[in-house]
């Protein structure tokens, strides 16, 4: 152990991220010898493989305040010759109640940070510094969880101020709440409460403690309770890479009344911090959002997009005047659903703005249904609604016709729908697709446009304002597509401008696949998140930390951020990482696109 690499940071880099969940290769980037998640041990535990535990962790209480030492267990710091130690004060923790209280005394490190809920109110140095640190440890995590919503909002701060850091709350976690904690961000767990349960009789599982079965001959030998350690793990990680965290997280969280009522509070923080704009962007993976319980409601990410449908989104400007609200279907896009195919049929102009009900998203506007979450979610229909539904759909329907010009509304959507100050036409006659329904509905649009005489607009014209509609939502405006126009064999487009190509729409993707012609003027919008490459830094690859001086606007995983340099214009890259990891995050935040 060479105690003189103290400073030497820990080599890692993310291959995986699922919000704030995120796998860690450790070590040589070509060949890492360690992952997080994983485990930090004590003298106390038995012996892990190095792939499940990367440290070993020492507390020495002889002198106050304690020293703590984390060691690594195989060769993860650059050159990797060797394993190293890295050595910090624990300082005064005082206890949560107390936060107005300042001792002074703050944990201090390097590599190592030891943080406490009193530190991160009152220890100026975090703020004024840039560092990220390899490892911190939020040592009163204890008292934290059982301290309302302190726990949530001190991962929460630790995780956004350091984004480079893996996070460890000693104390608290377990095979049953170990993706519930990697969902908030945490990245090291320990196995206190394994040996709590080992000495007690108890098995520790990813259900929660349980007394062990003996007639399948079960023990609770710390062996056994590392079984359960090994295959949460395992799961976790798997879930990383699959992006199904928060679904793993909402089962955990239901072995225990306390995990519920803190992913409450994370879902509720996570919606006040960012809107949810931080996690939301492009997944064109194929995988499923599925909302299989009542909670997943409360995810930021559904908040985000029923915010920003009901309080920004504006239709297609042709489509300002006649709502149209339609049931959903089990398949996304819903235009590819048998159901959805009649209903086109039978709504002769385009003049009317269609918006699909649904749970959780409350309402899609069809101008909207490839975008990411909207293409691909999944939730269990049962064909009746909860109150918390019926509530949420309404209050939408409310807002967004406060916000429009809508002077009639065609319901579809077999709900029970009031507007004060709107007629309101119900077209449904028992199902949505019987023949009576469908009839009801083509004669209604037929007799609305006529009355209100709306006429068609040309294809091409109604392509471009679908276009426009779509930028405003994801980008925050339209001014790029100015002079253009739009062609192409549905559903594949392209947007053109005086022969040179701006950009294509594929529904596969969700979004515009902008062209190097396009970039200026998405720059001159100043309405798009850019990143300042450091002067004289010669830009060859993708997107790091050390090449970086600044980035701003609401940076998005997935989407286009504009590369600058000394203020000039000099490319693009579309985003790996969210806003919430830049400029600091570990490893590649963009991945290079063109260069002017």
């Amino acid at each position: 152990m060479d105690e003189s690499n103290n400073k030497r940071p820990l080599s890692r880099e993310v291959s995986s991220r699922d919000r704030f969940s995120r796998i860690f290769s450790l070590g040589d980037r070509k060949n890492p010898t360690s992952w997080a998640p994983g485990l930090v041990l004590s003298e106390f535990d038995p012996e892990v493989p190095l792939e499940l535990a990367p440290f070993m962790f020492q507390r020495d209480s002889r002198k106050f305040p304690a020293r703590l030492l984390l060691s690594t267990r195989g060769e993860l710091c650059f050159p990797f010759e060797g394993k190293d130690q890295w050595e910090s004060s624990e300082g005064l923790v005082l206890p949560s109640s107390l936060s107005s209280s300042n001792s002074g005394e703050f944990g201090s490190g390097e590599e190592f940070l030891p943080l406490s809920w009193q530190s991160l109110h009152h220890d100026i140095s975090l703020v004024e510094s840039d560092m990220q640190p390899s490892v911190i440890a939020i040592t009163d995590s204890p008292q934290l969880s059982n301290s309302g919503g302190k726990l949530a909002e001190a991962i929460d701060a630790v995780r956004r101020r350091f984004p480079s850091s893996l996070i460890w709350t000693p104390g608290i976690s377990g095979p049953d709440n170990c993706s519930l904690l990697s969902w908030f961000g945490v990245d090291l767990f320990d196995l206190s409460r394994s040996r709590i349960a080992s000495a007690n009789g108890i098995l520790l599982t990813s259900d929660g403690p349980r007394v062990a079965e003996d007639s399948l001959g079960e023990d609770t030998s710390m062996e056994a309770q590392l079984s359960h350690w090994n295959n949460s793990i395992a799961a976790l990680r798997s879930a990383i890479r699959s992006g199904t965290v928060r679904e793993l997280a909402e089962k955990s969280s239901l072995s225990s009344p306390r995990s519920v009522e803190r992913l409450r509070r994370h879902d509720a923080l996570s919606c006040s911090n960012s809107g949810g704009s931080t996690f939301t962007g492009v997944d064109n993976s194929g995988r499923k959002m599925r909302y299989n319980s009542p909670i997943s409601r409360q995810d930021a990410l559904i908040h985000d997009w029923k915010s920003r449908v009901s309080e920004s989104h504006t239709p297609p400007s042709h489509q300002s005047q006649v709502l149209l609200l339609l049931p959903c279907s089990a398949k996304k896009p819903y235009r590819l659903s048998q159901s959805h195919h009649r209903f086109l049929r039978n709504i002769p102009s385009n003049r009317i703005h269609q918006v699909m009900v649904t749970s959780p998203l409350g309402l899609v506007p069809r101008e909207l249904e490839d975008l990411w979450p909207a293409a691909h979610y999944d939730i269990p229909v049962t064909g009746d609604w909860d109150l918390d539904e019926l509530e949420m759909i309404t209050s939408m329907i409310s807002e967004i016709c406060n916000r429009y010009d809508y002077i009639e509304i065609i319901n579809h959507s077999g709900m029970d729908i009031s507007v004060e100050g709107i007629v309101i036409h119900d077209t449904r006659r028992g199902t949505a697709g019987s023949k009576e329904s469908l009839n009801e509905l083509k004669e209604c649009v037929l007799d609305t446009i006529d009355r209100l005489d709306l006429i068609d607009k040309s294809e091409k014209q109604h392509r471009m304002e679908l276009m426009r509609a779509r930028s405003r939502f994801i980008h925050g405006t339209d001014s790029w597509l100015d002079g253009s126009i739009v062609s192409g064999r549905l559903p594949i487009l392209s947007i053109t401008k005086e022969g040179d190509q701006l950009a294509r729409w594929n529904p596969r993707d969700g979004r515009f696949a902008f062209s190097k012609k396009c970039l200026p003027l998405l720059f001159s919008s100043k309405c798009f998140p850019a990143v300042s490459i450091v002067e004289g830094h010669d830009w060859k690859g993708d997107i790091f930390p050390t090449n970086i001086e600044s980035s701003t606007g609401e940076i998005r995983v997935g989407e286009e951020v504009l590369v600058t340099q000394g203020g000039q214009l000099i490319g693009s890259a579309r985003s790996v990482a969210p806003g919430w990891e830049w400029p600091f995050g570990p490893g590649r935040l963009a991945k290079a696109r063109h260069r002017l």
